[in-house]
């Protein structure tokens, strides 16, 4: 597996893998990352669809990227995907999956049709006092100290933050910035969290820095990622023959390693009850999505709480990456991600209007009308001052196929769901749905009297606790996470946010198909590149500009850099008037 960029590779079709057809494939999971896989070893390894065999433990695919109507709760979807341009892979992969809302075009086609159409920014991105707007003015609030800290971080070798959190390079200057509300609801991160993850992030969307006060560095799918993303894909594989198998845990995959090399020689699992074996040989590719954000996820309905699985480890996915893993140290250390639920937890809730009340409040807080089919709230609106930090979005409505054309669904969610809310004197994590629509609405502005009949006649809330939502920012080391093959793996492959690959970030939808795509190309030795990771961040144009972004306008010479070299003095100014250096500084407000 190599990379590449531009579009020479990016338009070509590999020619047939070597002895691809005595190949098998069998894929752990149907997420994302597994379904992806599939798609590349159908599109570009010319594996048989009968050959690919995917084992869901479920007895639907898509994992966290989900979207389901119950019959007795209603609309649930635990989380959204925001996407942007430079998603690579991904747009490499649904160029080729077809549509299953239009004929003749592919789900990249009506995606692009979508946003060029309808494109997403907010109106309102934070608010306060129960429903007024914050007026961040889109100013990042950044004191040259915090500025600094950012910069220093973003030039950090890798291996200086292994195990290192926020809170080791950043302070309180910091954390009171606009650019923290933005960038901790808009991404999930926590004060405790790994500082490696903050600086791969920054570096991988710096050239989206000036979009995260409005989101307009952000896209979205007409649907929620479900019908928008999973169903496409599945119908892509069932219709070239691959094989789904439900109700399938696979519970252990049994290596055989010897002189550095390591082969997966069998799969254990439990199908309906019953312990089954499947038997490997070196033709058979076996992959792997190891840990899971949404594992031991559980739901809560109007009048109760979701039950709060505490105890680390539980759940089919951890245990069989730590089967995995206590095998070979290559294989990771699925402890380091798992074991502290009280750091990774947060808690969501889905949110169906059911008459006019709840929408007229909607429509102040994102100007918008939220029924006209197009952009709603264009991305989360914060609550600033709120005790759990409660975020909520509403995308285009509707949001699902078969929802009433009188009824919005949206998505809550709390970053702090164990203090007391600012209406409900509860933890989040202790509230039902009821009591977590009533501290919405308190935020909207609802009057007080108003909101409980709201809260229990005007909506259904679904709460959804998720003790491993942010497992995948927990401060790690090398090794920790397993790279996507190996070092000595000859027919296995790890997929998914758990996998280990260069430059890219995770809790992302383009995390899990890069590590799908260069699991396939590495393991049928596909000849074709793998896109590599958008290289803004080495592009002097992108940075000028963001930083310019991130100064409010400010110019260079009004702030104290420590370079040492008087680069920016007055002085040094002169010596590259009538350069091209100062006509960049310049197109980017600079000086």
């Amino acid at each position: 597996m190599y990379y590449s960029n531009g579009n020479y590779e990016a338009f070509a079709r590999p020619q047939k893998p070597k002895d691809v057809d005595k190949k098998s494939a069998y894929l752990v999971g149907s997420g994302l990352a597994s379904l992806a896989a599939a798609c590349f070893l159908v599109r570009d390894g010319q594996m048989k669809g009968e050959h690919i065999h995917i084992l869901e433990e479920l007895g639907l695919p898509g994992g966290a990227c989900d979207g389901i109507h119950d019959p007795q709760k209603g609309f649930i979807i635990r989380g959204g995907r925001e996407m942007e341009n430079h998603f690579e892979c991904l747009w490499d992969l649904f160029r080729s999956i077809p549509s299953i809302e239009t004929e003749g075009v592919s789900v990249l086609d009506e995606y692009y049709w979508l946003n060029k159409r309808d494109p997403n920014y907010s109106r309102m991105r934070a608010s306060v006092n129960r429903g007024e707007d914050a007026h961040t003015d889109g100013k990042f609030a950044l004191s040259d100290k915090a500025a600094l800290e950012i910069i220093h971080l973003f030039f950090t070798k890798d291996e200086d933050l292994y195990d290192k959190t926020l809170d080791d390079v950043f302070d309180e200057e910091f954390y009171s910035s606009n650019f923290w509300l933005y960038w901790q609801t808009m991404f999930a991160f926590e004060k405790w969290h790994s500082a490696l993850e903050m600086k791969l992030y920054i570096q991988r969307f710096i050239h989206h820095i000036g979009g995260l006060p409005d989101f307009s560095a952000l896209k979205f799918t007409k649907f929620n990622q479900y019908e928008s993303l999973i169903l496409p894909m599945v119908k892509y594989l069932e219709a070239h023959g691959v094989q789904f198998q439900y109700n399938t845990q696979v519970t252990n995959v049994l290596f055989d390693i010897r002189e550095g090399k390591k082969v997966a020689r069998q799969i254990v699992c439990l199908h309906e009850g019953n312990t089954e074996t499947i038997d490997l040989v070196e033709d058979d590719l076996v992959f792997v999505t190891n840990g899971s954000c949404t594992e031991n996820s559980s739901l809560g309905d109007d009048d109760h709480a979701p039950v709060c699985k505490t105890q680390p480890g539980e759940g089919g996915c951890w245990e069989l990456w730590k089967k995995i893993a206590a095998q070979d140290p290559a294989f990771g250390r699925p402890e380091k991600f798992c074991s502290d639920v009280h750091a990774t937890n947060w808690e969501s809730a889905t949110v169906t209007t059911l008459d006019e009340r709840i929408p007229h409040y909607v429509r102040k807080m994102c100007k918008r009308d939220p029924f006209s089919g197009k952009v709603v709230t264009g991305g989360i609106i914060t609550v600033k001052d709120s005790n759990w930090l409660m975020s909520y979005t509403f995308n285009r409505q509707p949001h699902f196929k078969e929802q009433p054309k009188d009824q919005l669904v949206g998505w809550i969610y709390g970053l702090y769901t164990d203090v007391p809310g600012n209406f409900v004197k509860k933890p989040m994590k202790e509230c039902t749905g009821v009591e977590i629509c009533e501290e919405w609405l308190y935020h909207m502005g609802v009057p007080e009297e108003d909101i409980p009949d709201m809260a229990r006649n005007s909506a259904h809330t679904i709460p959804c606790m998720m003790p491993y939502i942010t497992s995948f920012f927990m401060p790690r080391t090398q090794g920790d996470r397993p790279k996507v093959v190996p070092e000595g793996c000859v027919n296995f492959a790890f997929i998914g946010q758990f996998a280990d690959t260069a430059r890219d970030t995770v809790f992302t939808t383009e995390y899990s198909v890069r590590t799908a795509m260069e699991a396939v190309y590495t393991l049928l030795d596909v000849d074709r590149g793998v896109p590599e990771v958008f290289g803004s961040c080495y592009d002097i144009r992108v940075l000028l500009d963001s930083t310019s972004k991130m100064m409010d306008g400010r110019k260079l010479t009004d702030i104290k850099l420590p370079f040492g070299v008087g680069f920016l003095e007055k002085k040094a100014l002169k010596k590259i008037s009538g350069t091209v250096l100062e006509e960049l500084l310049e197109r980017y407000h600079l000086i």
